[in-house]
């Protein structure tokens, strides 16, 4: 089914009703106040990393690996860390990888910044896998869309909503392929005590500024997170800003921290001509070799942290890897990257 059909069927503009979740539900404080998370909404200021996880040459995970890419994320600048979420490669991991994942992140980032880990598929395995990552000591979720179904708007609020009243993270829903919301159902979804904020992966602005005026008009009392979350989503960050979305997921950062810095930097204090140079020179160009191969968003980035950090092996099936020719198009691309910057660095100088 593609995209534009499953836009259509989810978002048919079907009534929708509030479900907030049960009296015994921990996302009520005693006397049915609505949980709070100013702690995590307040830390998530700055780049937000998704590092891959890693496998070693049998395919089994590698913790040591997998250590290594987060604490070097975090020692380049990461604001928070995404752990086993779309780049993570969620899908492909067991419970008990998943756990130790979260773990190691947990203890490598030691309050420093953050951890959010992802889950998903079903109501029920989205929950344990959310349990999962409150043991691991996880600071929130990012829920990826439900596994398979394209389900209704009444079927989504409850869907997320009954994992909000699962768990005591607060949680991000992640809006894309198959779980694309009107913006009455945001609007009762900000309103939900534990959803914290939309992860936008669909690209429809005029769809996301309706969503955001809904909210705004809907649920004014409620300080609600917008995330620009496409693939990569420096290509679109000057659009998603002009709606008043500054935080985005940043792929570039997981294998070359350097390039996608600079290009925060330049947004932040209005560097145009830096902006437009990396977009024109680096980001452009990487979007149209990503968009060469089925699963490049993933496995392109796997296959940059290789070239310049630990080896986190390859991606698991159904994911395969890059050509041999587009890697050598990567890593032409990252140095090119690279010299953008230190020119920039050296301009500026």
């Amino acid at each position: 089914m593609d995209a534009d059909h499953k836009h259509a069927q989810a978002c048919q503009g079907e009534p929708v009703t509030s479900a907030p979740p049960p009296a015994t539900s921990p996302g009520l404080r005693p006397g049915g106040a609505p949980r709070q998370h100013p702690q995590l909404a307040d830390r998530l200021d700055g780049l937000l990393f998704f590092p891959v996880t890693a496998y070693g040459p049998d395919g089994a995970l590698d913790p040591a690996a997998f250590r290594a890419h987060v604490r070097d994320g975090i020692d380049a600048g990461a604001a928070a860390v995404f752990a086993c979420c779309g780049t993570g490669e969620f899908p492909a991991l067991t419970p008990g990888e998943f756990a130790d994942c979260i773990a190691a992140a947990v203890e490598e980032a030691a309050g420093r910044v953050p951890v959010i880990a992802g889950t998903g598929y079903g109501t029920a395995l989205a929950a344990q896998f959310a349990h999962l990552a409150h043991e691991a000591g996880a600071d929130g979720l990012l829920a990826l869309p439900p596994y398979l179904v394209v389900a209704g708007q009444q079927g989504l609020l409850t869907h997320y909503t009954e994992l909000a009243a699962a768990t005591p993270l607060p949680v991000i829903v992640y809006q894309r392929d198959n779980a694309v919301f009107t913006p009455a159902t945001v609007a009762a979804l900000a309103r939900t005590p534990g959803i914290i904020g939309l992860k936008d992966g669909l690209g429809d602005l005029d769809l996301l500024q309706r969503i955001i005026s809904a909210v705004r008009t809907e649920a004014p009392e409620e300080d609600f997170l917008y995330f620009n979350g496409l693939p990569t989503a420096e290509l679109t960050c000057p659009a998603y800003r002009g709606l008043g979305v500054r935080l985005y997921s940043s792929a570039v950062f997981a294998f070359a921290p350097e390039i996608a810095l600079a290009f925060h930097r330049a947004l932040d204090t209005g560097d145009d001509d830096t902006v437009h140079r990396l977009l024109d020179g680096f980001y452009r160009p990487l979007v149209e070799l990503r968009n060469q191969g089925r699963g490049y968003a993933v496995s392109l980035v796997k296959a940059g942290v290789r070239m310049r950090g630990p080896d986190v092996g390859e991606v698991r099936p159904p994911l395969s890897e890059p050509s041999p020719a587009h890697l050598k198009e990567l890593a032409g691309l990252i140095e090119r990257g690279l010299a953008l910057v230190a020119d920039t660095a050296g301009a500026g100088a």
